[in-house]
């Protein structure tokens, strides 16, 4: 795997090495031993995936409140998604930047995205599948969130929204 450090302080993004012959290809997309030489937490005890039908559709930007935060490895398995990510941590010398990558199941890329991050990602693709792996177990009552539309992040999602739940929308804008 090649890790390549993202803009964001402590985001990567990681890409599988695939080695190819006449049957297709086979690469690894998570090892331990990996993750730790590279610094990074190397534990996930949690896998959530999330399906979207339509293209168009945003979900985000989710966090989880402190002392429950969340580190994410994130990888689209089906279709595209533009994947973005804002850093809340406020001793950090990117605080309330933003970035954004394309995942597709046709790049097999992930990102991992630290605690104390904002996420969300926008489908560019009908019938996309987006794989989470998360290194602490999901406690209801922490999850929380920025408006998706933020003026102060400065946002731009390549298309126009065509779903967004009623929750995300709910969100306010983030007030330092």
């Amino acid at each position: 795997m090649n890790f390549q450090p993202l803009a964001l302080a402590g985001s990567y993004l990681i890409e599988p090495e695939a080695h190819a012959d006449e049957r297709g290809f086979f690469a690894r997309t998570f090892c331990e031993d990996e993750f730790q030489r590279n610094g990074l937490i190397n534990r996930f005890p949690q896998s959530s995936v999330s399906f979207n039908a339509r293209r168009g559709t945003v979900r985000g930007m989710h966090f989880s409140a402190k002392p429950h935060e969340e580190t994410k490895l994130v990888r689209c398995t089906s279709g595209v998604i533009c994947d973005v990510i804002v850093d809340l941590r406020k001793a950090s010398k990117t605080y309330l930047e933003t970035l954004a990558v394309e995942l597709s199941a046709q790049n097999r890329h992930a990102i991992y995205v630290p605690a104390g991050f904002a996420h969300g990602f926008q489908v560019l693709e009908d019938a996309t599948e987006v794989l989470y792996m998360i290194d602490t177990p999901f406690i209801a009552g922490t999850a929380s969130g920025i408006r998706w539309n933020d003026p102060a992040l400065r946002i731009t999602w390549p298309e126009p929204v065509a779903i967004i739940a009623d929750r995300d929308l709910q969100f306010p804008d983030w007030i330092p």
